[in-house]
């Protein structure tokens, strides 16, 4: 029998842990560290969700979270994402999450040395790259401290252009299974988010001949859009309505909720945010909707494979066939949950659960879900 599982989604109906320990119990994380450098400022959690299939790998976030409990909760549920996500990819490696409590007074460059140390104490159990907040030039600070860090200039780089390819070949793959076809000339695809994700897949989709309908929160990026792509801006709120073929949120998390999903228009959801759903339950309320849900984890899983290449000594020839092949990925779990009657994310948590049971137990660990 297959387990399904929640992947940094919430249970309907299922109480809320409050203390720390019984938070990590839930998730079921390996470990979790904290560090507070009064000097720099600098407040930071890592937490590692699973080391079974090899170092724990994942970015580092930067933001202002509105108490310490939000951050855990966020690093919690990121981390054991970054588990699944690295899986499902057919990786070799674990999954982890870094956050820093953002603090607008304190040295930038202080707080990435002291986050070095940070990754630094946990002898390479963690490998850390840039994430939402995050840039090259912060993990160059991070690298002064210890070597454990991933997509420096010069080296794998930004991910961001990988992840938009990926999710575009997502993309593609939910087209063929929606329309029959993976031309998505002439669709219409509303765009969440023209960060750095968002804008490289408009620009690919723009290329392809789709139409955008975009919206950011940052109104340079939505007229960039508007400018270099043709695209419609609408305002934030306005593009869970919007009349598309695709909605792809490409910001951040739990998008997917009771107030946005009633108002969906779509056939297809496929984006590179994380942790879209916001309950398991909108997972099952897209599929009754007729609307085909690419699971995130498995869409935006280009960023991971751009950083492996410098684990694995990878060209970048391989790192981009391999995100090139998300796209058969996401036949395949299109394709269990059709035949077995079960949401697309299940399916894809079933492929994952299935690695990770088969390395626990060539490894005699404990199987952590």
């Amino acid at each position: 029998t297959k387990r399904r599982v929640s992947v940094g989604r919430v249970k309907a109906g299922a109480p809320r842990p409050r203390g720390v320990f019984e938070r990590i119990a839930v998730h079921g994380h390996e470990q979790v560290s904290y560090w507070y450098d009064p000097p720099s400022g600098y407040r930071g959690i890592i937490a590692i969700h699973s080391s079974a299939l090899g170092p724990g790998l994942g970015g580092t976030r930067y933001w202002y979270y509105a108490s310490d409990g939000e951050a855990l909760e966020d690093v919690l549920r990121l981390a054991r994402g970054m588990t699944y996500k690295a899986a499902v990819a057919g990786l070799d490696l674990g999954g982890a999450k870094a956050v820093i409590l953002g603090d607008p007074s304190a040295d930038r460059a202080a707080v990435f040395r002291v986050h070095g140390r940070h990754v630094h104490s946990l002898g390479g159990r963690y490998l850390t790259a840039e994430d939402v907040g995050t840039s090259p030039a912060d993990m160059a600070f991070v690298r002064e401290e210890t070597p454990y860090v991933t997509g420096l200039a010069g080296r794998s780089g930004d991910p961001s252009p990988m992840t938009s390819w990926g999710v575009f070949r997502a993309m593609q793959a939910g087209a063929k299974v929606v329309w029959g076809s993976d031309d998505l000339a002439d669709r219409t695809v509303a765009v969440q988010g023209v960060g750095h994700v968002g804008y490289g897949l408009c620009e690919l989709l723009h290329r392809r001949g789709a139409r955008l309908i975009v919206t950011d929160v940052d109104p340079a990026r939505v007229k960039r859009a508007v400018a270099e792509f043709g695209a419609k801006a609408v305002s934030p709120g306005a593009i869970y309505a919007a009349v598309a073929d695709v909605f792809s949120p490409c910001a951040l998390g739990a998008v997917i909720n009771d107030t946005t999903l009633a108002r969906l228009r779509v056939k297809l959801v496929c984006g590179g945010a994380n942790n879209v759903l916001a309950e398991e339950r909108h997972g099952r309320l897209l599929e009754r909707r007729g609307i085909v849900y690419v699971p995130d984890y498995v869409a935006n899983a280009g960023g991971i494979i751009n950083i492996y290449q410098e684990v694995a000594g990878w060209t970048a020839e391989q790192s981009h066939a391999k995100t090139s092949a998300i796209y058969d990925t996401v036949l395949r779990v299109l394709e269990i949950a059709r035949d077995e009657h079960i949401p697309s994310y299940q399916a894809a948590d079933c492929l994952a659960e299935e690695r990770l049971a088969a390395a626990e137990r060539a490894k005699g660990l404990p199987h952590r879900a």
